[in-house]
């Protein structure tokens, strides 16, 4: 048995990918553009599991093969035992990420759907503060920070069009040698204040980890 292997992020890419190649086959006259569309598909779908093993390349590659429109959607759907979940969590455990934040409001993660999420994100709106956590290195590490909303922009994560906020959290890195016992410095970026639709959009996880490390002080592996 195949155990899920596909993380949202990388499943949000072969869903573009696929309708992307699905509009060209219905739009397209000149099936070399087509041909051209689906070899750029598949490499950059493969490019996206370059560690996959056998069996689960087994899973990704027919998508070399889709020769009509209705086959495109087929082959995403296919996909759905495979989509591998965010770490279950218990209300504790949030708590044990976030041990400085006294009454910490945590989500019903039971109405989520966990396989559609990359980062656990959710705001404090009474505090104005924004929660973010991710599994980094294997590990799950927890950032909060203020933010600021803002008008629609594009997100630094996703890339897309969204309404975003300022969010700003301090670095935990240690302070420069002679730094002033006041030092401190926060590091911000305009994110989606939502973060499931951030999730939905989401293709890659450069960003987001580089994020993570340079708030959490965390060396790159």
């Amino acid at each position: 048995m195949i155990m899920p292997f596909i993380r949202n992020h990388q499943y949000n890419l072969i869903r573009k990918q696929v309708n992307w190649l699905q509009s060209t086959i219905r739009t397209a006259v000149d099936q070399h553009i087509v041909e051209s569309v689906r070899t750029d598909v598949y490499m950059k779908v493969m490019e996206a599991f370059e560690d996959a093993n056998p069996e689960q390349r087994n899973i990704l590659e027919p998508i070399a093969e889709l020769q009509h429109a209705e086959q495109c959607q087929h082959y995403v759907q296919s996909l759905e035992p495979y989509r591998e979940a965010f770490p279950s969590l218990a209300r504790k455990q949030l708590q044990q990420l976030f041990p400085k934040v006294k009454k910490l409001q945590v989500p019903d993660l039971s109405k989520l759907d966990l396989r559609a999420v990359t980062y656990l994100g959710w705001d404090d709106t009474a505090a104005n503060r924004l929660f973010l956590v991710y599994p980094l290195d294997g590990q799950l590490v927890g950032i909060a920070g203020r933010y600021t909303p803002s008008n629609k922009g594009t997100c630094f994560l996703c890339y897309r069009q969204e309404h975003v906020a300022l969010f700003s959290a301090i670095q935990r890195r240690k302070p420069p040698k002679h730094a002033s016992p006041d030092y401190y410095k926060a590091i911000g970026n305009y994110m989606c204040v939502d973060s499931m639709a951030c999730n939905h959009n989401l293709t890659d996880t450069d960003k987001l980890e580089w994020f993570f490390r340079e708030v959490a002080g965390t060396p790159r592996r």
